[in-house]
């Protein structure tokens, strides 16, 4: 059978730096063909997709994940090369080991032990791989669910390889994430002479108690798989550098991090409502960066958390927190989609590393899921 460390270090020495794939996905693809999927490439402008098949009954199982890593940083600062895998007490150093090389190994090694224990299981098998997650994610996931939809192809159940672990794999699994709505907004002055103040308007004066307002307002209250949303202002700029000109116009970065409870229309809403409550003389550009999903028990997340206790005998944590994934790009066609993979405290840092046992154990989770599903 496919040893799932070998598999890693040949997949993290691919300097795979999004949007490159490097040829990590016809890696893949020459170990899925010969099990019987159907390989579909998809290019859109500089991202490499594959959208890789097994069957045509339902129910459909995909395991989607990515094959770009975020740059390596500096590369004297690391303890081994970053693209050289090395193994060292127990752990593969390299980048992606974690995010998320670590866990489309699993899938495969995963995947070759299903089909040959069950020659003749249920339902269909595939991979949405892309090699633009850690990126600007216009032309990869997203386009390939647009293209899925318009020929009706529909997933049923996804697990996304994030690493969603803390300390042991299977310790968290995200069983749905938060809507991201940012907010650049431009407030326009009068620029001029601080010791003129009857000539200026000053647009740092006008936004501060609508910022102060927006801060303090309570969107939602929140429900029990999702905490209130959240109001942040990431960034704010004016000025020319000198201490005794009024600038003439403030930039101020915004993001809403949402729950269920409440849409991006109603929050663009409020938003609006509130600068216009103050006069506030603007310009706004939103960018929406995902709906927030869930996926509430039933027959997959019971799987999936058997399948966590029967292996690691932990009793797994739901988990809505953290960033966005490409799972909000699946999970509004109808599927269910869940994120599993290995321990997350060294993604995009330097020295990224996983735990061989954790793949391992990884492994094993993602076998007696799929047995569960699809036996």
């Amino acid at each position: 059978m496919r040893d799932v460390i070998q598999t890693t270090l040949d997949l993290v020495s691919r300097k795979s730096v999004t949007p490159e794939d490097e040829g990590c996905q016809l890696y893949m693809d020459a170990i899925l063909s010969p099990l019987g999927f159907k390989n579909e490439t998809m290019v859109f402008e500089d991202t490499t997709n594959m959208w890789a098949r097994k069957g045509n009954e339902k129910p459909l199982f995909c395991f989607a994940g990515h094959t770009d890593v975020v740059p390596s940083g500096p590369a004297e600062k690391w303890k081994y090369p970053p693209f050289q895998p090395t193994i060292d007490n127990g752990f593969i150093y390299g980048r992606g080991t974690a995010d998320m090389k670590g866990s489309l190994a699993a899938m495969l090694c995963a995947t070759e032990r299903f089909i040959k224990d069950y020659p003749n299981h249920k339902g269909s098998i595939a991979y949405l791989i892309t090699s633009d997650e850690e990126g600007p994610f216009i032309n990869g996931t997203t386009k390939v669910i647009d293209t899925l939809e318009a020929r009706n192809e529909k997933i049923d159940y996804c697990i996304v390889g994030e690493p969603s672990s803390t300390v042991k794999t299977g310790d968290v699994i995200k069983n749905g994430r938060r809507g991201s709505l940012t907010g650049d907004l431009v407030v326009k002055g009068i620029q001029g002479h601080v010791a003129y103040p009857h000539l200026v308007k000053n647009p740092i004066h006008a936004i501060a108690p609508a910022l102060a307002e927006l801060a303090a307002t309570t969107w939602d209250n929140g429900n029990q798989y999702f905490p209130p949303t959240s109001f942040q202002v990431s960034n704010i700029h004016a000025g020319t550098g000198a201490g005794n000109v009024v600038p003439g116009t403030v930039e101020v970065c915004f993001n809403f991090r949402f729950s269920t409870e409440v849409t991006d229309h109603e929050l663009i809403e409020k938003v609006l409502a509130v600068l216009d409550k103050y006069s506030i003389d603007h310009d706004i550009k939103w960018t929406f960066n995902g709906q927030p999903f869930l996926t509430d028990r039933g027959v997959f997340i019971e799987a999936v958390v058997d399948s966590i206790k029967d292996v690691t005998g932990i009793e797994t944590e739901l988990s809505t927190s953290g960033g966005t994934s490409d799972g909000r790009f699946i999970a509004p066609t109808g599927a269910q989609v869940i994120e599993l993979g290995p321990e997350n405290a060294t993604i995009h840092k330097l020295n990224e590393c996983v735990s061989i046992e954790n793949l391992k154990s990884l492994e094993d989770i993602y076998y007696e899921t799929l047995v569960r599903v699809l036996a």
